[in-house]
């Protein structure tokens, strides 16, 4: 089965930064983007940026700028690098794996079960 596990979330002071972290499972045979999402308590989840296996980016306008995300020394690993973070960054950031575990299945989502990110003075 494929897992998708994410790490480095905690408290920050606003200003500061963090680094995130995604490993998924080496099943997945084919990845098309890995990204990050995120969900404040009571708003829905938005997305925040991904990465193609070219290495293209893309960011969501709120974090353009502040956050960078960039693929692992690792094959299927991805980092989200979060500076000038503010507080209404907080939130749980989940990682999300586009690919596929088989040349015969196509392409699906696979997502991690979130790191709590918190920003508060």
């Amino acid at each position: 089965q494929v897992q998708v596990v994410e790490s480095g979330g905690g408290l920050v002071q606003p200003g500061g930064s963090l680094r995130l972290s995604c490993a998924a499972s080496v099943n997945i045979i084919r990845i098309n983007v890995m990204g990050w999402y995120r969900q404040a308590p009571g708003k829905q989840r938005e997305f925040v940026a991904d990465i193609t296996t070219s290495g293209r980016t893309n960011y969501a306008d709120s974090v353009k700028g502040r956050f960078s995300i960039s693929r692992g020394n690792a094959k299927s690993t991805v980092n989200l690098q979060m500076n000038s973070l503010k507080s209404e960054d907080t939130a749980v950031y989940y990682c999300n794996v586009n690919g596929r575990t088989s040349m015969v299945l196509k392409d699906l989502d696979y997502w991690g079960q979130g790191t709590q990110v918190t920003v508060s003075s």
